[in-house]
């Protein structure tokens, strides 16, 4: 089939809830993908984030294969070295204690947000106690992410949502103590919002939750979905200010393609929450998806992927604000290491079709700002080519 049929069929068969770019990806190598008809592009997407190490990079296809040759699931009734190991190398790049493994981002917001409320039940026994979230904020779709998410649009058609969930604005410690109460029992935020605008969370704003965190023996869960692995110049957004959270989400890059995600927690919380028969899932830790997770952590280490990210997001981030003092309709530039933003004065959609038309994959961040989250391998050429297709579609719309 070629690629119209191929698109035809999806329509036919797939449930519609995206609106899909036109076109069937098929491969990929580096920094590029490819579709079923040979074109290629130049990826500043990653899969949202995920392929931190582009495609096929050297040795974690063979580390897969060599997992699928020995064992792909065990269930959590066992143990597994895979698990084992990669909850190990999570500890050591991240300063936490203990590890649950989970299949998504989605479902480590999940298990934190239960965490947290098992913490302040196991307290006083009681079971009104409230979580702030911060508006703009996006943290997954199922309903506890759901619920979180500081964008009614996508709450509303799917309400009631789960109860007692206050929202203040990032950067702005004033709304969080306007919200506080002595019920809340957890404050959870982005470090950096990806979805809400590539927005950074701010050392001062930080410091202050988490100071009044510390105060009131409320739990700060920091969201580290797309901002971490290394995507702002640290393994964990966080680790640039010394603000360390009691429970961290990770996903998206942990395993280089693979879906899986986790929750980790200090030692504190760890023996203070969750328990046998707390929480579960079937495929979680299973061994395929943590050697993949163990992999990718070897390789950030031995070929310092955290510092390539420190010398090139300058240059990103300089080409960039040409492109803003070049087009009026650009009003700023956003976020920080290789997750960026240009907040624009308008819809972005047709700019992003017309640099896809040139072999450029790019995604949006809300209808007017266009975001680059590209593989943490690109080097000063890509980021040159980017902005040269970038610029011809401004152009061209």
């Amino acid at each position: 089939m070629n690629m119209k049929e191929y698109i035809s069929q999806a329509e036919n068969d797939l449930l519609h809830t995206y609106n899909r770019y036109q076109i069937v990806l098929d491969r990929g190598e580096g920094v590029h993908l490819y579709d079923i008809e040979g074109k290629e592009y130049l990826d500043f997407v990653a899969g949202i984030a995920v392929f931190s190490l582009g495609y096929h990079y050297p040795g974690y296809d063979e580390a897969l294969k060599g997992q699928i040759d020995k064992l792909l699931h065990t269930s959590n009734y066992y143990y597994n070295v895979p698990a084992i190991d990669a909850a190990r190398k999570i500890k050591a790049a991240s300063g936490m204690d203990r590890v649950f493994f989970t299949n998504s981002g989605a479902e480590a917001i999940e298990g934190a947000l239960k965490a947290a409320r098992k913490y302040a039940y196991l307290k006083d026994g009681t079971t009104d106690h409230e979580i702030i979230a911060m508006e703009h904020s996006f943290h997954g779709r199922t309903f506890g992410a759901l619920s979180v998410t500081g964008n009614p649009r996508y709450r509303e058609a799917f309400e009631p949502m789960i109860g007692n969930i206050r929202f203040a604005k990032l950067n702005d410690f004033d709304s969080v103590m306007e919200q506080v109460s002595d019920r809340t029992c957890a404050i959870l935020l982005e470090t950096v919002q990806g979805e809400g605008g590539l927005t950074p969370a701010t050392e001062d704003f930080l410091k202050k939750v988490r100071a009044l965190c510390d105060e009131r023996d409320i739990l700060l869960i920091l969201d580290e979905i797309q901002c971490g692995m290394g995507r702002t110049g640290y393994m964990y957004a966080w680790q640039q200010f010394g603000v360390k959270p009691d429970i961290m989400t990770t996903a998206k890059a942990l395993g280089g393609g693979v879906p899986v995600g986790a929750f980790a927690m200090t030692k504190h919380v760890g023996a203070n929450s969750l328990v046998a028969g707390d929480h579960g899932t079937t495929y979680g830790g299973n061994p395929f998806a943590c050697a993949a997770i163990s992999k990718v952590l070897d390789i950030y280490e031995s070929d310092h992927i955290v510092e390539h990210v420190r010398e090139v997001a300058p240059y990103l981030e300089s080409r960039l604000n040409e492109l803003i003092d070049k087009y009026d309709f650009m009003i700023e530039h956003r976020g920080c290491g290789l997750m960026q933003g240009i907040k624009c004065d308008r819809p972005v959609g047709d700019i992003i079709n017309r640099a896809l038309e040139n072999g450029l994959i790019l995604i949006n961040a809300g209808a007017d700002i266009i975001r680059f989250v590209p593989p943490l391998i690109i080097e000063k050429e890509h980021i040159d080519q980017m902005i040269e297709i970038l610029s011809r579609a401004c152009e061209e719309t």
